[in-house]
């Protein structure tokens, strides 16, 4: 099955993970159902956004922002009315608790798009925060966060690999001068995976070849 010429960056993380999976939803593409924890992601997106940004977020639909529509989000149960309402509420108090409630980001839903093996590849990272370098000077310069609001507290490093790479490449940046961290919001959880693959590793994807190893 051949790859089209464009892609989203969730669905390089599923080509790695499973490409004969992958494949399969090329062949016979389904409708996805209308999913709550997608619904509560979008909106929790927006408003985290909302609290930085003096123009509100343009309306998205779950599939165009990173975070709402990830598998272990998709995963959740379903859930409707108050419930949902209430379970929003808590994804907002638990944000107030992490590190970052109060650090004012540089960007936030900052789309991208970025060419690896011939083919494009499309995303909006969830927030950039620059960061002050070390003594040396050899520290990160700015520091990628996706947001995570599933219940089941797995994420695929494959992902950060992605947004650091787009925005090194737009910003003229060496590799060692972004990081790249998940925030898994309901427990305040801060995951910075380490050895992110590179370019190179990352065209291997596409190319049929793995990840294999990063930098």
């Amino acid at each position: 099955m051949p790859l089209p010429a464009s892609l989203t960056a969730s669905q390089l993380v599923r080509l790695a993970a499973d490409p004969d999976a992958f494949a399969g939803e090329l062949a016979r593409p389904m409708p996805r159902p209308p999913r709550p924890a997608a619904r509560r992601g979008t909106r929790f997106h927006a408003w985290v956004e909302s609290r930085f940004e003096a123009l509100p977020l343009p309306f998205l639909g779950p599939d165009e922002l990173p975070g709402g529509v990830d598998d272990d989000e998709a995963a959740e149960p379903d859930g409707t009315g108050i419930a949902d309402e209430r379970d929003l509420a808590e994804l907002k108090a638990a944000f107030e608790r992490t590190p970052y409630a109060h650090r004012t980001p540089y960007r936030v839903e900052a789309p991208f798009r970025i060419t690896l093996a011939g083919r494009v590849i499309r995303g909006r990272i969830d927030a950039v925060y620059r960061v002050e370098e070390d003594a040396d000077g050899t520290g990160a310069a700015y520091e990628i966060v996706d947001w995570k609001t599933g219940r089941e507290g797995t994420a695929d490093p494959l992902q950060l690999a992605v947004y650091r790479l787009a925005w090194a490449e737009r910003h003229g940046l060496p590799l060692s001068a972004v990081s790249a961290a998940f925030v898994h919001v309901r427990d305040g959880r801060v995951v910075r995976p380490a050895a992110l693959p590179d370019r190179a590793a990352l065209e291997r994807i596409l190319l049929g070849g793995g990840a294999g190893e990063g930098e």
